[in-house]
Protein backbone atom coordinates (compact mmCIF):
# COMPACT_ATOMS: atom_id res chain seq x y z
CA UNK A 1 0.00 0.00 0.00
CA UNK A 2 0.96 3.36 -0.23
CA UNK A 3 2.76 5.69 2.09
CA UNK A 4 0.91 8.69 3.57
CA UNK A 5 2.67 10.81 1.47
CA UNK A 6 1.94 9.12 -2.01
CA UNK A 7 -1.21 8.93 -1.45
CA UNK A 8 -1.40 12.49 -0.49
CA UNK A 9 -0.04 12.98 -3.82
CA UNK A 10 -2.55 11.01 -5.46
CA UNK A 11 -5.50 13.18 -4.14
CA UNK A 12 -3.91 16.34 -5.59
CA UNK A 13 -3.51 14.60 -8.88
CA UNK A 14 -7.04 13.83 -9.18
CA UNK A 15 -8.27 17.20 -7.43
CA UNK A 16 -6.01 18.98 -9.63
CA UNK A 17 -7.62 17.34 -12.53
CA UNK A 18 -10.88 17.98 -11.79
CA UNK A 19 -9.92 21.81 -11.18
CA UNK A 20 -7.89 22.28 -14.59
CA UNK A 21 -8.86 19.23 -16.57
CA UNK A 22 -7.24 16.31 -17.93
CA UNK A 23 -4.80 17.83 -20.82
CA UNK A 24 -3.24 20.63 -18.21
CA UNK A 25 -2.95 17.44 -15.63
CA UNK A 26 -0.37 15.96 -18.06
CA UNK A 27 1.88 18.64 -17.30
CA UNK A 28 5.19 18.16 -15.32
CA UNK A 29 4.36 20.38 -12.64
CA UNK A 30 4.04 18.81 -9.31
CA UNK A 31 0.29 18.53 -8.41
CA UNK A 32 0.23 20.75 -5.32
CA UNK A 33 1.55 23.65 -7.08
CA UNK A 34 -1.22 23.15 -9.89
CA UNK A 35 -3.95 22.79 -7.47
CA UNK A 36 -2.48 26.24 -6.01
CA UNK A 37 -2.45 27.69 -9.37
CA UNK A 38 -6.08 26.75 -10.15
CA UNK A 39 -6.83 28.23 -6.55
CA UNK A 40 -5.58 31.24 -8.02
CA UNK A 41 -7.63 31.27 -11.09
CA UNK A 42 -3.87 31.33 -12.73
CA UNK A 43 -3.47 29.09 -15.87
CA UNK A 44 -0.01 27.11 -15.98
CA UNK A 45 0.55 29.03 -19.08
CA UNK A 46 1.55 32.61 -16.61
CA UNK A 47 4.27 30.72 -14.90
CA UNK A 48 8.05 29.74 -15.57
CA UNK A 49 9.64 27.48 -13.35
CA UNK A 50 13.65 25.97 -13.45
CA UNK A 51 14.61 23.79 -10.69
CA UNK A 52 17.80 22.65 -10.97
CA UNK A 53 21.03 20.89 -8.64
CA UNK A 54 23.62 23.77 -7.86
CA UNK A 55 26.72 22.93 -9.49
CA UNK A 56 25.08 20.41 -11.86
CA UNK A 57 25.26 20.88 -15.92
CA UNK A 58 22.64 18.51 -15.86
CA UNK A 59 18.81 18.84 -17.29
CA UNK A 60 16.73 20.21 -14.91
CA UNK A 61 15.11 18.42 -12.42
CA UNK A 62 11.83 20.71 -13.31
CA UNK A 63 11.71 23.12 -16.35
CA UNK A 64 8.31 25.02 -17.26
CA UNK A 65 8.02 27.02 -19.86
CA UNK A 66 12.06 28.66 -18.56
CA UNK A 67 12.77 30.35 -21.88
CA UNK A 68 9.55 32.23 -21.87
CA UNK A 69 10.85 36.43 -21.25
CA UNK A 70 9.09 37.76 -17.93
CA UNK A 71 9.00 40.54 -16.16
CA UNK A 72 11.21 39.44 -12.98
CA UNK A 73 10.28 42.66 -10.95
CA UNK A 74 12.52 42.48 -8.07
CA UNK A 75 14.68 39.76 -8.71
CA UNK A 76 16.51 41.58 -11.13
CA UNK A 77 18.32 42.56 -7.56
CA UNK A 78 19.78 39.17 -8.03
CA UNK A 79 21.57 40.62 -11.38
CA UNK A 80 22.84 43.98 -9.89
CA UNK A 81 24.05 42.54 -6.36
CA UNK A 82 25.73 39.76 -8.00
CA UNK A 83 27.19 41.54 -10.89
CA UNK A 84 28.66 44.72 -7.93
CA UNK A 85 30.36 41.98 -6.16
CA UNK A 86 32.09 40.68 -8.48
CA UNK A 87 32.99 43.77 -10.26
CA UNK A 88 34.16 45.60 -7.38
CA UNK A 89 34.71 43.16 -4.58
CA UNK A 90 33.11 42.62 -1.00
CA UNK A 91 34.97 45.04 0.59
CA UNK A 92 34.08 47.76 -1.77
CA UNK A 93 33.35 50.99 -0.09
CA UNK A 94 31.84 54.29 -0.80
CA UNK A 95 34.07 57.20 0.39
CA UNK A 96 32.32 61.02 1.27
CA UNK A 97 35.23 63.44 1.23
CA UNK A 98 34.57 66.49 3.53
CA UNK A 99 36.19 69.84 3.05
CA UNK A 100 36.21 72.65 5.52
CA UNK A 101 37.12 75.30 3.03
CA UNK A 102 38.37 78.22 4.73
CA UNK A 103 40.12 79.57 7.73
CA UNK A 104 39.28 78.05 11.04
CA UNK A 105 39.55 80.02 14.30
CA UNK A 106 38.27 80.29 17.61
CA UNK A 107 35.41 77.43 16.37
CA UNK A 108 34.20 79.62 13.60
CA UNK A 109 34.66 78.73 9.75
CA UNK A 110 35.08 81.42 7.71
CA UNK A 111 34.31 79.67 4.81
CA UNK A 112 31.75 76.48 3.34
CA UNK A 113 31.59 73.28 4.46
CA UNK A 114 31.69 70.86 1.56
CA UNK A 115 30.69 67.24 1.08
CA UNK A 116 30.69 65.52 -1.52
CA UNK A 117 28.28 62.43 -2.38
CA UNK A 118 29.70 59.46 -4.57
CA UNK A 119 26.76 57.28 -4.40
CA UNK A 120 26.74 55.90 -0.87
CA UNK A 121 23.42 53.74 -0.40
CA UNK A 122 23.56 54.03 3.29
CA UNK A 123 24.38 57.49 4.67
CA UNK A 124 21.67 57.04 7.12
CA UNK A 125 20.96 59.08 9.97
CA UNK A 126 23.37 57.90 12.69
CA UNK A 127 26.20 57.88 9.87
CA UNK A 128 25.56 61.82 8.75
CA UNK A 129 25.48 62.06 13.02
CA UNK A 130 29.20 60.20 12.67
CA UNK A 131 30.30 62.93 10.10
CA UNK A 132 28.91 66.26 11.35
CA UNK A 133 30.48 64.99 14.59
CA UNK A 134 33.76 64.77 13.14
CA UNK A 135 33.42 68.22 11.81
CA UNK A 136 32.66 69.45 15.87
CA UNK A 137 36.13 67.54 16.40
CA UNK A 138 38.28 69.41 14.28
CA UNK A 139 36.86 72.86 16.15
CA UNK A 140 33.86 73.65 14.41
CA UNK A 141 31.09 74.88 15.79
CA UNK A 142 29.75 78.24 13.78
CA UNK A 143 29.63 78.07 9.87
CA UNK A 144 29.93 81.49 8.53
CA UNK A 145 29.71 80.26 4.79
CA UNK A 146 27.33 77.70 3.31
CA UNK A 147 26.80 74.03 3.32
CA UNK A 148 27.72 72.98 0.08
CA UNK A 149 26.88 69.88 -1.34
CA UNK A 150 28.45 68.14 -4.78
CA UNK A 151 25.64 65.73 -5.96
CA UNK A 152 27.49 65.17 -9.55
CA UNK A 153 28.81 62.33 -9.21
CA UNK A 154 24.93 60.17 -10.59
CA UNK A 155 23.71 61.87 -13.61
CA UNK A 156 20.22 60.57 -12.41
CA UNK A 157 17.14 61.61 -15.55
CA UNK A 158 14.29 64.14 -14.93
CA UNK A 159 11.48 62.66 -13.06
CA UNK A 160 9.14 62.16 -9.72
CA UNK A 161 8.96 59.75 -7.56
CA UNK A 162 5.57 59.62 -8.88
CA UNK A 163 6.62 58.50 -12.68
CA UNK A 164 5.88 54.62 -11.90
CA UNK A 165 3.25 53.95 -10.43
CA UNK A 166 1.78 57.64 -9.01
CA UNK A 167 2.60 56.65 -5.70
CA UNK A 168 5.38 59.85 -4.80
CA UNK A 169 5.37 59.21 -0.99
CA UNK A 170 5.95 55.05 -0.76
CA UNK A 171 9.49 55.00 0.40
CA UNK A 172 9.88 52.29 -2.58
CA UNK A 173 9.49 55.21 -5.18
CA UNK A 174 12.52 57.35 -3.87
CA UNK A 175 14.79 58.07 -6.43
CA UNK A 176 18.57 57.65 -6.32
CA UNK A 177 20.85 60.50 -5.38
CA UNK A 178 24.78 60.78 -5.78
CA UNK A 179 24.61 62.46 -2.11
CA UNK A 180 21.41 60.47 -0.57
CA UNK A 181 20.82 61.08 2.81
CA UNK A 182 18.50 58.89 5.16
CA UNK A 183 16.99 57.32 1.72
CA UNK A 184 14.77 60.82 1.58
CA UNK A 185 12.77 59.18 3.76
CA UNK A 186 10.73 59.72 7.37
CA UNK A 187 9.89 57.12 9.85
CA UNK A 188 7.17 57.72 12.28
CA UNK A 189 6.77 56.02 15.10
CA UNK A 190 3.52 55.14 17.17
CA UNK A 191 3.69 53.95 20.34
CA UNK A 192 0.24 53.35 22.78
CA UNK A 193 0.13 55.42 25.68
CA UNK A 194 -3.17 53.65 27.17
CA UNK A 195 -3.05 55.30 30.93
CA UNK A 196 -3.67 58.75 28.68
CA UNK A 197 -5.50 57.48 26.01
CA UNK A 198 -2.96 58.57 23.29
CA UNK A 199 -0.62 56.75 20.54
CA UNK A 200 2.82 58.62 21.22
CA UNK A 201 4.34 60.04 17.88
CA UNK A 202 8.02 59.84 17.34
CA UNK A 203 9.75 60.66 13.89
CA UNK A 204 13.69 59.95 12.32
CA UNK A 205 15.15 61.54 11.58
CA UNK A 206 13.95 65.77 12.44
CA UNK A 207 13.95 67.96 9.17
CA UNK A 208 14.14 71.56 9.45
CA UNK A 209 10.96 73.16 9.23
CA UNK A 210 9.10 69.92 9.38
CA UNK A 211 6.13 70.42 12.16
CA UNK A 212 4.91 66.67 13.30
CA UNK A 213 1.58 66.21 15.76
CA UNK A 214 3.30 64.51 18.65
CA UNK A 215 0.42 62.47 19.63
CA UNK A 216 -2.75 60.73 18.42
CA UNK A 217 -5.98 59.58 19.93
CA UNK A 218 -5.94 55.93 20.56
CA UNK A 219 -9.43 53.82 19.80
CA UNK A 220 -10.47 50.45 19.78
CA UNK A 221 -11.02 48.15 17.09
CA UNK A 222 -8.86 45.75 15.08
CA UNK A 223 -5.65 46.75 13.85
CA UNK A 224 -6.57 46.79 9.67
CA UNK A 225 -5.60 49.75 7.79
CA UNK A 226 -4.44 51.67 10.70
CA UNK A 227 -2.40 53.88 8.21
CA UNK A 228 -5.86 55.08 6.81
CA UNK A 229 -7.69 55.34 10.37
CA UNK A 230 -4.81 58.24 10.87
CA UNK A 231 -5.69 60.31 8.75
CA UNK A 232 -2.73 62.16 7.91
CA UNK A 233 -1.18 64.52 5.83
CA UNK A 234 1.67 62.88 4.39
CA UNK A 235 1.57 65.01 1.50
CA UNK A 236 2.61 68.23 3.18
CA UNK A 237 6.24 69.10 3.22
CA UNK A 238 5.53 71.52 6.15
CA UNK A 239 3.03 69.98 8.74
CA UNK A 240 2.42 65.96 9.39
CA UNK A 241 -1.42 66.44 11.03
CA UNK A 242 -3.19 63.32 12.07
CA UNK A 243 -6.71 64.33 12.19
CA UNK A 244 -8.01 60.65 13.12
CA UNK A 245 -7.03 58.00 15.45
CA UNK A 246 -4.67 55.08 16.43
CA UNK A 247 -6.04 51.60 17.41
CA UNK A 248 -4.71 50.28 20.16
CA UNK A 249 -4.55 46.78 19.08
CA UNK A 250 -1.66 47.83 16.81
CA UNK A 251 0.84 48.05 19.38
CA UNK A 252 4.12 49.83 18.44
CA UNK A 253 4.61 50.50 14.87
CA UNK A 254 6.75 52.16 12.44
CA UNK A 255 5.45 53.80 8.77
CA UNK A 256 8.42 54.84 6.58
CA UNK A 257 6.81 57.77 4.30
CA UNK A 258 9.09 59.21 1.52
CA UNK A 259 9.71 62.97 2.14
CA UNK A 260 6.79 65.02 0.07
CA UNK A 261 9.25 67.39 -0.71
CA UNK A 262 12.76 65.37 -1.55
CA UNK A 263 14.15 68.65 -3.38
CA UNK A 264 14.55 70.03 -0.14
CA UNK A 265 14.90 66.85 1.78
CA UNK A 266 18.86 67.33 2.20
CA UNK A 267 19.05 71.01 3.30
CA UNK A 268 16.73 70.10 5.94
CA UNK A 269 17.95 67.45 7.34
CA UNK A 270 21.18 68.70 7.37
CA UNK A 271 20.54 71.92 9.08
CA UNK A 272 18.06 69.90 11.43
CA UNK A 273 20.81 67.93 12.59
CA UNK A 274 23.63 70.22 12.39
CA UNK A 275 21.30 72.63 15.33
CA UNK A 276 20.96 69.57 16.89
CA UNK A 277 24.78 69.12 17.60
CA UNK A 278 24.40 72.72 19.07
CA UNK A 279 26.40 74.30 15.53
CA UNK A 280 25.28 77.46 14.43
CA UNK A 281 25.28 78.22 10.28
CA UNK A 282 24.61 81.86 8.83
CA UNK A 283 24.14 80.50 5.27
CA UNK A 284 22.11 77.86 3.94
CA UNK A 285 22.80 74.46 2.65
CA UNK A 286 23.08 74.82 -1.44
CA UNK A 287 24.05 72.40 -4.44
CA UNK A 288 27.49 73.17 -5.48
CA UNK A 289 31.35 71.80 -7.03
CA UNK A 290 33.48 70.45 -4.24
CA UNK A 291 37.31 71.70 -4.32
CA UNK A 292 40.13 70.24 -7.10
CA UNK A 293 42.55 70.19 -3.23
CA UNK A 294 42.70 67.12 -1.33
CA UNK A 295 39.54 66.88 1.31
CA UNK A 296 39.86 67.73 5.20
CA UNK A 297 38.63 64.21 6.00
CA UNK A 298 36.63 61.53 4.31
CA UNK A 299 33.75 58.58 5.50
CA UNK A 300 33.85 55.33 4.31
CA UNK A 301 30.22 53.13 3.81
CA UNK A 302 29.65 49.63 5.14
CA UNK A 303 31.43 47.17 2.91
CA UNK A 304 29.39 46.04 -0.18
CA UNK A 305 29.12 42.67 1.18
CA UNK A 306 26.82 43.91 3.73
CA UNK A 307 24.71 46.57 1.93
CA UNK A 308 23.97 43.62 -0.45
CA UNK A 309 22.07 41.89 2.21
CA UNK A 310 20.12 44.85 2.85
CA UNK A 311 19.62 45.21 -0.47
CA UNK A 312 18.04 41.66 -1.65
CA UNK A 313 16.91 40.75 2.27
CA UNK A 314 15.05 43.79 2.08
CA UNK A 315 14.72 44.31 -1.65
CA UNK A 316 15.67 48.07 -1.16
CA UNK A 317 14.99 50.06 -4.84
CA UNK A 318 16.72 52.89 -3.95
CA UNK A 319 19.93 51.47 -2.38
CA UNK A 320 20.04 48.95 -5.43
CA UNK A 321 19.70 51.61 -7.93
CA UNK A 322 22.39 53.72 -6.04
CA UNK A 323 24.30 50.00 -6.60
CA UNK A 324 23.33 50.64 -10.40
CA UNK A 325 24.65 53.79 -11.18
CA UNK A 326 27.61 52.91 -9.13
CA UNK A 327 28.52 50.63 -11.80
CA UNK A 328 28.51 52.94 -14.70
CA UNK A 329 30.17 55.58 -12.52
CA UNK A 330 33.02 53.02 -11.64
CA UNK A 331 33.29 50.83 -14.55
CA UNK A 332 32.53 53.80 -17.68
CA UNK A 333 33.25 56.60 -15.65
CA UNK A 334 29.75 57.98 -16.17
CA UNK A 335 26.91 57.56 -13.23
CA UNK A 336 23.94 57.50 -16.18
CA UNK A 337 21.49 55.11 -16.21
CA UNK A 338 23.51 54.49 -20.02
CA UNK A 339 26.20 53.45 -18.83
CA UNK A 340 24.62 51.87 -16.02
CA UNK A 341 22.92 49.39 -18.59
CA UNK A 342 25.73 48.95 -20.82
CA UNK A 343 28.43 47.54 -17.98
CA UNK A 344 25.01 45.17 -16.49
CA UNK A 345 24.40 43.98 -20.43
CA UNK A 346 27.94 43.13 -20.96
CA UNK A 347 28.57 41.77 -17.41
CA UNK A 348 25.74 39.03 -17.93
CA UNK A 349 26.82 38.41 -21.66
CA UNK A 350 29.88 37.89 -20.23
CA UNK A 351 28.57 35.34 -17.50
CA UNK A 352 25.96 33.40 -19.71
CA UNK A 353 27.33 33.60 -23.17
CA UNK A 354 25.44 33.22 -26.12
CA UNK A 355 22.28 32.38 -23.33
CA UNK A 356 21.89 35.72 -22.35
CA UNK A 357 21.27 37.25 -25.12
CA UNK A 358 17.23 38.96 -25.09
CA UNK A 359 18.19 39.99 -21.22
CA UNK A 360 15.99 43.61 -21.10
CA UNK A 361 17.69 46.25 -18.58
CA UNK A 362 15.87 49.11 -17.62
CA UNK A 363 17.48 49.83 -13.91
CA UNK A 364 19.47 48.14 -11.57
CA UNK A 365 16.12 47.53 -8.93
CA UNK A 366 13.71 45.78 -10.88
CA UNK A 367 11.16 48.35 -9.99
CA UNK A 368 10.05 48.48 -14.13
CA UNK A 369 7.31 47.84 -16.55
CA UNK A 370 10.51 47.21 -19.36
CA UNK A 371 12.71 44.84 -18.24
CA UNK A 372 12.57 41.08 -19.22
CA UNK A 373 14.67 38.33 -18.25
CA UNK A 374 13.59 34.41 -18.34
CA UNK A 375 13.55 32.03 -15.78
CA UNK A 376 16.42 29.86 -17.26
CA UNK A 377 18.35 33.13 -17.56
CA UNK A 378 17.87 33.61 -13.75
CA UNK A 379 18.69 29.69 -12.87
CA UNK A 380 22.07 30.15 -15.10
CA UNK A 381 22.92 33.07 -13.09
CA UNK A 382 22.16 31.71 -10.08
CA UNK A 383 24.75 28.98 -11.22
CA UNK A 384 27.29 31.42 -11.99
CA UNK A 385 26.99 32.55 -8.79
CA UNK A 386 27.36 29.14 -7.35
CA UNK A 387 30.43 28.37 -8.73
CA UNK A 388 32.06 31.98 -8.26
CA UNK A 389 34.17 33.13 -5.50
CA UNK A 390 31.73 35.65 -4.54
CA UNK A 391 29.10 32.77 -3.43
CA UNK A 392 29.37 32.24 0.15
CA UNK A 393 28.46 36.48 0.05
CA UNK A 394 25.97 36.40 -2.53
CA UNK A 395 23.99 33.82 -0.61
CA UNK A 396 23.88 35.50 2.63
CA UNK A 397 22.45 38.09 1.41
CA UNK A 398 19.22 36.14 0.18
CA UNK A 399 16.19 36.17 2.25
CA UNK A 400 15.74 32.77 4.51
CA UNK A 401 12.74 31.41 3.88
CA UNK A 402 10.33 31.65 7.24
CA UNK A 403 12.97 33.68 9.24
CA UNK A 404 13.85 36.95 7.40
CA UNK A 405 13.29 40.01 5.04
CA UNK A 406 10.39 39.65 2.43
CA UNK A 407 10.31 35.99 2.62
CA UNK A 408 9.90 36.02 6.60
CA UNK A 409 6.26 34.67 6.09
CA UNK A 410 6.81 31.85 2.97
CA UNK A 411 4.82 28.73 4.66
CA UNK A 412 7.74 26.65 2.95
CA UNK A 413 11.80 26.31 3.34
CA UNK A 414 11.77 26.29 7.54
CA UNK A 415 15.09 28.23 7.61
CA UNK A 416 16.63 25.51 4.34
CA UNK A 417 16.18 28.07 1.22
CA UNK A 418 17.61 31.24 0.44
CA UNK A 419 14.85 33.08 -1.65
CA UNK A 420 14.69 36.35 -2.90
CA UNK A 421 11.14 37.79 -3.59
CA UNK A 422 9.83 39.99 -6.30
CA UNK A 423 6.44 41.22 -7.00
CA UNK A 424 4.71 43.96 -8.86
CA UNK A 425 1.13 44.65 -9.50
CA UNK A 426 0.88 41.85 -11.81
CA UNK A 427 4.11 40.03 -11.56
CA UNK A 428 5.63 37.15 -8.28
CA UNK A 429 7.93 35.37 -8.50
CA UNK A 430 11.07 33.90 -6.34
CA UNK A 431 14.49 32.61 -7.37
CA UNK A 432 17.39 31.16 -4.95
CA UNK A 433 18.64 28.59 -3.19
CA UNK A 434 16.82 25.17 -1.29
CA UNK A 435 18.94 22.43 0.29
CA UNK A 436 16.95 19.47 0.49
CA UNK A 437 17.48 16.82 3.15
CA UNK A 438 19.94 14.74 1.41
CA UNK A 439 22.76 17.34 1.37
CA UNK A 440 21.35 18.78 -2.39
CA UNK A 441 21.13 21.81 -2.94
CA UNK A 442 18.29 23.16 -5.81
CA UNK A 443 18.30 26.47 -7.61
CA UNK A 444 15.26 27.43 -7.51
CA UNK A 445 13.39 29.95 -10.28
CA UNK A 446 9.76 30.83 -10.37
CA UNK A 447 8.11 34.11 -12.15
CA UNK A 448 4.56 34.39 -12.65
CA UNK A 449 3.23 37.12 -14.74
CA UNK A 450 -0.71 37.60 -14.51
CA UNK A 451 -3.44 40.03 -13.23
CA UNK A 452 -4.05 37.23 -10.05
CA UNK A 453 -0.19 36.92 -9.75
CA UNK A 454 -0.81 38.05 -6.09
CA UNK A 455 -2.22 35.46 -5.27
CA UNK A 456 -0.05 32.35 -5.90
CA UNK A 457 2.21 32.98 -2.80
CA UNK A 458 0.75 29.06 -2.05
CA UNK A 459 2.15 27.93 -5.54
CA UNK A 460 4.96 29.40 -4.76
CA UNK A 461 5.36 27.77 -1.33
CA UNK A 462 4.13 24.57 -2.59
CA UNK A 463 7.30 24.48 -5.48
CA UNK A 464 9.83 24.98 -2.58
CA UNK A 465 8.69 22.18 -0.36
CA UNK A 466 8.35 20.22 -3.25
CA UNK A 467 12.31 21.13 -4.43
CA UNK A 468 13.07 20.39 -0.92
CA UNK A 469 11.47 17.09 -0.71
CA UNK A 470 14.65 16.15 -3.10
CA UNK A 471 11.83 13.87 -5.17
CA UNK A 472 12.93 12.32 -8.42
CA UNK A 473 12.41 14.08 -11.75
CA UNK A 474 8.95 14.63 -12.56
CA UNK A 475 8.53 13.59 -15.85
CA UNK A 476 9.41 15.44 -19.27
CA UNK A 477 10.60 19.29 -19.48
CA UNK A 478 8.30 21.86 -21.78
Amino acid sequence: MPGPSRARRAVLALLTSCAIGPALAETPLPPEVRLALARAQVPLEAISIVVQEAGSSATPRLSWQAQQPQNPASLFKLATTYAALDLLGPGYAWITPVWLKGRLRDGVLEGDLVIKGSGDPKLVPERLWLLLRRVQQLGVREIRGDIVLDRSAFAVPAGTPADFDGEPLKAYNVQPDALLLSHKALVYTFTPDAANGVARVGVEPALQGLQVDAQVPLSAGPCDDWRAVLKATPADPDRMRFAGTYPLSCGERSWPVAYADPGSFNARLLQAAWRELGGRLSGVVRDGSAPTVPPTFEVSSPALAELVRDINKFSNNVMAQQLFLTLGATQRGSGTVEASRAVLRDWLLSRLGERGEGIVVDNGSGLSRETRMSAEQLALLLQAAWRSPVMPEMIASLPLAGVDGTARRARSGGGRAHLKTGSLRDVAGIAGYALGPNGRRWIVVAIVQHANAGQTRPALDALVQWALADAPRDGPSR
